[in-house]
């Protein structure tokens, strides 16, 4: 029998690491345990009901969700997808990273949303949508062509297969039809499966690429972006509605002072008559009520409804609690009094006498006072280690009471949680990317300039070149050079490559800059190529530079980049405090994780690591993972502790976890507080300093 305040010592606080960074929820898997039925069931009621009315009729309809800080906007479109992706195909669109560029960005995270595998399916929803297209459910073809040998018999037949489409939706008035039919067709073809996705997604393909799809050109202009994506709504009315969700849309470029952008978005959507789409936008409340005076009446009339997430009351608060709880509390016999023990009704009541709240506040109430708890419980035994003052002094011990105990300072937890944080989303991330093209060139150039900006450099400016490749690009001031160029582009189509590097060898010519940079991992062409001859000009034998990037780079920007956008959108909660931008480039900078960005060491902008030759698996973030952890629950369980690094990195072995344990006990970072008791019970605290 384990008591709960023992369970409780040793356990890591279940309030740490809840909900701190919301966003695309194909990536952020939802618990379906975790959802208190009640909270905002209202709002999902109505917004089924606006769903059922697309799938009756298949006109599209927006519906604008606005909330404040923490009221659970970007977790209840989670919530929405969980909750009826049986009946619907979802989508989550993202903030983009230049206006000019929405229509293709709102496509690539459309097919980027098509191509993930439902819970409880074994397809992507693309292949469900396919096979759910009115062409294919007529009984009679039904049987012939969507039979065990279905990719079998589309393979075999694919001008059939685009003369069918074509015959089936001639008054849809589809979009470049013998095109787009028949890359519908190669998305059965497991060998073109991929470059059909890529595709349709915006990618700007090789001609090699494009001869195998049987296509003539890429999806490379906001109207084609557009067409493409109507072409989805129109030939799938008799199927399943298609909802859009548009998260952290004030984290865009320039929205609170031009917020019209995704209205005139929404607004052609329903002037140009794109069916079966279920819009939902979501904005901070503080960012709406600034935005709605600038945005025009017109495009105000073509949103279906405006829904207000309202607090939550006590009871809501408390169920919150007690699931939070719940983990513990199943570990520990007796069974504690109360679903949340050790919190208490009285708790929420003498907080918010007005009875209401936000899921947010409710679960950093809960953390802090569950933490109070905690240290509460050492009691007389209460432990503070010091630092031995000289090599070989033994490190003195003291007894104290916890009222005079010395908590780890907040800016310290702060900067551990952050890297704990930035652990989690780093691996989110590495799931999420892995190839470099996945991320859009703009996408890239914005996070690159992000994280310039993090580092101090002033000013870092977007669209150095002109023209239609200037999203590709930005300059910035360095001290010891002058003014630099950086073009960044993956593009493996030659044309596109010779455009750019016109474009470059124009700012060249125009003296611009006193070095240019081009990050690229893909190809330049063979010789005979203009785009190469260029490209040799302008970067051999010259001060310019040519970076091949690695997909670890990439991981780094883009982690950030979404940490950012977290953070415009007041979603960036870490030791129980929102985090502004301001200070979480003070965080990034203080844990030098950029300086581990070997794109940034090339770039001469952190120090250069040399890779040291045959080294062995670098274990440094399971050491400072596993410090971490431990300043930011001031004391746990040693197997708990081990437990939580194995999960975290799982293809780091125990022993390897328990050698660094030890080594940080060997340093004096960390001390076993009762290294008598069994193995099982003991606990590791900080050694403070």
């Amino acid at each position: 029998m384990v008591s709960i305040d023992e369970i409780i010592k040793r356990e890591v606080n279940p309030f740490d690491l809840v909900n701190i960074v919301v966003g695309n929820f194909w990536n952020d898997n939802q618990e379906s345990a975790s959802v208190v039925e009640s909270i905002h069931q209202d709002v999902i009621n109505e917004i089924e009901g606006y769903l059922d009315l697309v799938a009756m009729d298949n006109r599209s309809r927006t519906l604008l969700l606005i909330g404040d800080s923490g009221s659970g906007k970007s977790y209840l479109l989670g919530r929405l997808k969980r909750t009826f992706n049986p009946k619907a195909f979802f989508a989550y669109i993202g903030p983009w990273a230049d206006n000019d560029y929405i229509w293709r960005h709102v496509l690539r995270y459309t097919v980027d949303s098509l191509i993930q595998v439902p819970e409880g399916q074994e397809e992507s929803q693309l292949i469900l949508w396919l096979k759910g297209l009115s062409a294919f459910t007529k009984r009679n073809l039904k049987k012939r062509i969507f039979n065990d040998s279905i990719w079998q018999v589309l393979l075999n037949d694919r001008q059939q297969f685009i003369k069918h489409l074509k015959n089936t939706y001639k008054l849809a008035g589809i979009y470049n039809a013998d095109t787009f039919f028949g890359v519908l067709h190669d998305l059965t073809d497991p060998e073109l499966y991929p470059l059909a996705c890529d595709w349709l997604r915006g990618d700007d393909l090789s001609e090699e690429s494009m001869q195998a799809l049987k296509v003539k050109s890429c999806i490379d202009t906001e109207d084609a972006a557009k067409n493409i994506l109507a072409n989805f709504g129109k030939i799938s009315t008799e199927t399943q509605p298609i909802v859009l969700c548009f998260d952290q849309l004030e984290t865009t470029p320039n929205f609170d002072s031009n917020p019209q952008a995704i209205f005139n978005i929404n607004t052609t959507i329903h002037n140009d008559s794109l069916k079966n789409f279920l819009i939902i936008i979501t904005i901070v409340k503080d960012h709406w009520m600034r935005a709605n005076r600038m945005i025009l009446q017109s495009d105000k009339a073509r949103i279906e409804r405006l829904i207000a997430l309202r607090p939550i009351n006590l009871n809501q608060a408390e169920a919150i609690w007690a699931y939070r709880l719940q983990s513990i509390h199943q570990k520990a016999s007796p069974q504690p009094d109360t679903s949340i023990f050790p919190l208490n009704r009285k708790l929420l009541e003498d907080t918010y006498p007005g009875g209401k709240t936000y899921p947010r506040q409710t679960i950093n109430l809960g953390r802090q006072e569950y933490q109070k708890y905690k240290i509460g419980l050492i009691k007389s035994t209460t432990v503070v280690i010091t630092t031995p003052r000289q090599p070989g002094e033994t490190p003195v011990v003291r007894l104290i009471q916890p009222d005079k105990s010395k908590d780890t300072g907040t800016v310290t937890k702060i900067q551990a949680e952050f890297e704990l944080i930035w652990q989690k989303e780093i691996t989110k991330t590495q799931g999420r990317i892995n190839k470099i093209t996945f991320v859009a060139a703009n996408e890239l150039i914005q996070m690159l300039q992000l994280s310039l900006e993090a580092l101090q450099l002033q000013p870092v400016k977007p669209k150095l070149l002109s023209g239609k490749y200037a999203s590709y690009s930005l300059s910035y001031q360095n001290h010891k050079v002058g003014k630099v160029g950086v073009i960044w582009t993956e593009d493996v189509n030659m044309t596109s490559f010779f455009n750019i590097m016109n474009a470059a060898h124009k700012v060249i010519q125009q003296n611009v800059t006193q070095r240019l940079y081009l990050i690229r991992m893909a190809g330049v062409g063979d010789a005979k190529l203009k785009g190469n001859q260029l490209y040799q000009q302008i970067f051999k034998g010259t001060k310019n530079i040519h970076i091949k990037p690695n997909l670890q780079s990439v991981h780094i920007l883009a982690t950030y980049h979404n940490l950012v956008n977290s953070s415009k959108s007041q979603e960036l909660d870490i030791a129980g405090k929102t985090i502004n931008v301001s200070e979480l480039q003070s965080l990034i900078r203080e844990s030098k994780i950029l300086e581990k960005c070997t794109l940034l060491q090339d770039l001469e902008l952190v120090p250069k690591v040399e890779p040291e030759p045959h080294r062995k698996p670098d274990l440094r973030p399971v050491k400072d993972f596993l410090l971490n952890l431990v300043t930011t629950q001031n004391f746990m369980g040693i197997p708990t502790l081990l437990s939580q690094a194995s999960s975290q990195f799982p293809n780091v072995s125990d022993n390897d976890v328990k050698l660094l344990l030890n080594l940080l006990c060997d340093e004096n970072q960390l001390k076993v507080m009762n290294p008598k008791a069994k193995l099982d019970e003991r606990l590791v605290c900080l050694v403070a300093k």
